[in-house]
């Protein structure tokens, strides 16, 4: 189970844009969380990975609370998770081609050896040809980039998934084509899903539930301080 407990989280202290939020995901289910642009959604979801320490509040992970958060977070916890982010030139190392790219998880547990295997299996499982993967982010398009970077997601074999506005910047046939791949990951792991995004028609046909920003914060101010 991951939990979510009245989270409060933001980039200034003053001014938090998540307060006292909480939610839940049960192993192998998938909750679209859907809002509109700054509300504050996408900083939960980095709250859920461990990638941005809240100003209060708890993330729970199986019933541990998570006590470091990016590097500082145990490596059992910060490797069960795999995120993708909304534009992928962002999340992505120009100096690298597209196959070190995906491998990037690998080398940073010092399991770099497995990079031989396993990349060019998971590379033709999102749909990027071998002649792509000695390619640099510039010399690919967006939807190729993001395709590399679900990969790069999926390497470490996480039981969580974070889609943060993963098919924002993608047309139509890609976008199918990579909800496609994270519906077969996760039925084949078991993994949970946590889809951040603010088109209701694709969240709600790809989730179990979906959850609108505007309950969560409306439970949140209901809950006694």
């Amino acid at each position: 189970m991951l939990e979510l407990r009245s989270i409060t989280a933001g980039y200034d202290r003053r001014a938090p844009v998540v307060r006292d939020v909480g939610l839940t995901l049960a192993p192998g289910e998938s909750v679209g969380l859907l809002g509109p642009s700054g509300c504050g959604k996408s900083t939960l979801a980095r709250v859920a990975a461990l990638l941005h320490r809240p100003d209060a509040g708890q993330v729970v992970i199986d019933g541990e609370t998570a006590r470091g958060w990016r590097h500082r977070a145990p490596r059992e916890l910060r490797t069960a998770f795999g995120v993708v982010f909304q534009q992928p030139r962002l999340s992505a190392d120009p100096r690298l081609p597209l196959t070190a790219l995906i491998a990037e998880p690998l080398r940073a547990v010092g399991r770099g050896t497995e990079a031989a295997a396993t990349v060019p299996e998971l590379a033709a499982r999102v749909g990027l040809g071998k002649d792509l993967l000695g390619r640099r982010p510039h010399e690919v398009s967006d939807g190729q980039l993001q395709r590399a970077c679900l990969a790069r997601a999926l390497v470490l074999r996480p039981r969580w998934l974070i889609c943060d506005e993963m098919t924002a910047m993608l047309d139509a046939s890609t976008t199918a084509a990579l909800v496609h791949v994270v519906e077969e990951y996760r039925a084949e792991r078991g993994a949970g899903l946590l889809a951040v995004g603010h088109d209701r028609v694709l969240l709600e046909r790809w989730c179990d539930r979906t959850v609108h920003w505007d309950e969560l914060a409306g439970r949140a101010s209901e809950v006694p301080r």
